[in-house]
């Protein structure tokens, strides 16, 4: 897809992989929604760098898990941009709860991280749906996670969160195909302040260890993520119903 004049929505882009995927679409000349549920003050720094880039930017506070904010998100863009061309499903949440610790997982996490990390790519999808189909269609990447395929990550809730996310990226790939093609990319470890604030001091060490196993032996920053999220989106147009894991090779190594 060539990306200029075009408009996408990436969700949770305050900061991080969202941060450096709206920042990636810029440069391509596509215009887009910079969207934050809590983080006012970087979402708002997001879209002043992303504008500064020649590309129109509009910043909306949203909760993916709300079905009416999802449907509010893709109002917004057909009305700033006249139509919307990339969905990135980025949102997510977790709970950082050790494995074996099960009475430590209560009602609400399972709760809060399904309706986050599924229920909301579903959402934005299901409102995205007639726009992306317009015209030459449209492309949808959802950001999931290795966890979902090794059932290893900050919680069982959040592994079996990215699971599901993974088995609808497919169902979507199918039913809103031939206009709107669907794909994910699984990312390990990633550096920066999210899993700096979930995994505490132990920080280091668990990247120290995933730069060891794996074969690059380097774990992913935001922006390889982003650069994997692009390249399904500009690159081949016939790439559907797969997830394509960025994690320096973690899912081979020792």
């Amino acid at each position: 897809m060539e990306l200029r004049d075009k408009s996408a929505i990436v969700t949770g882009s305050a900061t991080g992989v969202g941060r450096e995927t709206a920042l990636a679409l810029g440069r391509l000349g596509c215009n887009v929604i910079i969207n934050y549920t809590r983080s006012r003050a970087e979402a708002e720094q997001t879209g002043a760098d992303v504008a500064a880039l020649g590309v129109k930017v509009e910043v909306v506070q949203a909760d993916v898990s709300v079905d009416a904010d999802c449907k509010r998100l893709v109002e917004t863009a057909t009305a700033h941009f006249g139509g919307l061309d990339v969905l990135v499903n980025n949102a997510g949440t977790t709970s950082f709860i050790n494995h074996a610790d099960l009475d430590g997982v209560g009602d609400e996490d399972w709760t809060r991280i399904m309706a986050v990390n599924v229920q909301g790519p579903f959402q934005m999808a299901r409102a995205a749906r007639e726009a992306l189909s317009a015209g030459d269609g449209g492309a949808i990447v959802n950001v999931s996670s290795i966890a979902g395929l090794r059932a290893i990550g900050s919680s069982i809730p959040y592994c079996a969160s990215k699971a599901a996310l993974n088995n609808l990226t497919v169902a979507l790939a199918r039913v809103l195909s031939p206009k709107v093609r669907v794909n994910a990319v699984a990312p390990g470890f990633i550096t920066g302040r999210w899993l700096q604030g979930g995994l505490g001091g132990a920080y280091d060490i668990a990247k120290a260890a995933n730069e060891k196993r794996a074969p690059l032996q380097r774990v992913c920053d935001p922006k390889d993520v982003a650069d994997a999220i692009l390249s399904l989106i500009t690159g081949s147009s016939m790439i559907t119903g797969h997830i394509v894991p960025v994690e320096g090779g973690l899912l081979i190594g020792g």
